[in-house]
């Protein structure tokens, strides 16, 4: 039996769930489905993510979804409430702090000025002045630092994800527990139940499972799983004031309520940047945690960096995707230059979460307007992976 939407979209995450909702304000009797395999979101990006947010990337087109995706997490209430009941979304303004090396402190210093007719608003700190700020950190192999002054920090993600699916379903967005097989016309998108769906706008919103969707619709796209842990620690001592740390060694750490949040780079980049498809399905019911990561050269690095954490314990772990675009870590964000029904929204290397209500706008413009209207994201488009063309971010963390 075949069914009919103006738009389906493939992934209920959220991605899907922010697009839907875009879709739903601005153009209230469009009839919009989301086809998500995973209902309780168990393996979603978004059911797994840090859920932070910064300013400080190398791409303008980044930083500029980042701002407006701090703006929208401060005016959540407004946007995402439902008959008076607001999501609280416990956003934390707090900052990112990049610590550099002297290999690594041109770079940071260069960033910096890039980044300052975006608005981007930061504070360069030498050794001393990061020991008067932070006393619980080591600073003598220290060259800098550079701290985010505002729209820095993090938030409840998850709370976000199911905010904006209740918005965009209370809106009139359906949800379809099914899976799309491919999408090589809008005419016959096969789901795996046997149903048949057409559309005008199909869209790739699959997080880690896109690419697999697209290449199975005659569509490159190297976008694949890639497996990150993170550990909940404890630490007996207090350290006021700390922002998100990125150490030179390349491990991140924030807090969390009373613990904190770590997590590390890939020890082999090409185990860490692809997870094959025969390792990982989107029904799978867990994802194992890398244990091995925080092993005793890592914690000595951390209690190095922060000599409070060679007290410290674990309390727990988990693992997520994230879905690393291999070509240049950036998302792909438009249609397909020959099919133009199809729509892509999705490889953003771990950073989709801060950049969902922003890239989610611009593709309802494009696909309402044929344009985005809101926000530049043209760099995003696929003609770069027709191309071959990677558009690079540079200040990738983990």
């Amino acid at each position: 039996m075949q069914r009919a939407s103006e738009v389906l979209i493939a992934g209920a995450g959220v991605m899907g769930a922010a697009l839907a909702y875009w879709l739903t304000r601005l153009a209230p009797a469009l009839r919009v489905v989301l086809v998500e395999p995973d209902p309780g979101f168990s393996l979603a990006s978004s059911s797994r993510s840090a859920s932070s947010i910064r300013q400080q990337f190398s791409c303008p087109v980044n930083v500029e979804l980042s701002q407006f995706g701090f703006l929208f997490l401060r005016e959540a209430h407004a946007h995402l409430a439902i008959e008076g009941d607001a999501p609280q979304l416990s956003l934390h303004e707090a900052g990112y702090l990049y610590l550099a090396g002297e290999r690594q402190a041109d770079s940071l210093r260069a960033l910096a000025r890039e980044q300052v007719p975006l608005g981007v608003r930061t504070a360069l700190l030498g050794a001393a002045a990061l020991r008067e700020r932070f006393p619980w950190l080591c600073t003598h192999d220290l060259a800098l630092g550079r701290l985010g002054l505002e729209g820095e920090g993090w938030f409840d993600g998850p709370a976000l994800h199911r905010a904006l699916l209740a918005k965009a379903r209370k809106q009139g967005a359906q949800v379809v527990h099914d899976r799309v097989v491919h999408a090589h016309d809008p005419a016959q998108i096969a789901l795996a139940s046997g149903a048949v769906w057409r559309c005008e706008h199909f869209v790739c919103a699959a997080g880690a499972w896109s690419g697999a969707l697209a290449r199975a619709s005659g569509l490159r796209l190297e976008v694949q799983p890639s497996r990150r842990t993170v550990f909940v620690l404890s630490c007996p001592a207090a350290l006021p004031a700390m922002p998100l740390v990125i150490d030179p060694s390349g491990f991140w750490i924030r807090p969390e309520g009373r613990h904190f949040l770590l997590g590390f780079p890939p020890r082999d980049p090409a185990l860490g940047a692809a997870v094959t498809a025969a390792e990982t399905t989107e029904t799978e019911t867990t994802i194992e945690p890398q244990w091995q990561e925080l092993d005793e050269a890592s914690w000595a690095s951390l209690a190095h960096r922060i000599p409070a954490f060679a007290a410290m314990r674990i309390e727990s772990a988990w693992a997520g995707y994230y879905d690393m675009h291999l070509l240049d870590h950036n998302a792909v964000i438009g249609a397909h230059p020959q099919r133009p029904y199809f729509h892509f929204l999705c490889g953003f290397s771990g950073h989709g979460m801060q950049h969902a209500p922003g890239a989610a706008l611009a593709l309802a413009e494009q696909i309402l307007h044929g344009e985005s209207r809101s926000l530049e994201v043209s760099a995003l488009g696929y003609q770069r992976v027709l191309r071959a063309e990677p558009y690079l971010e540079r200040n990738v963390i983990g």
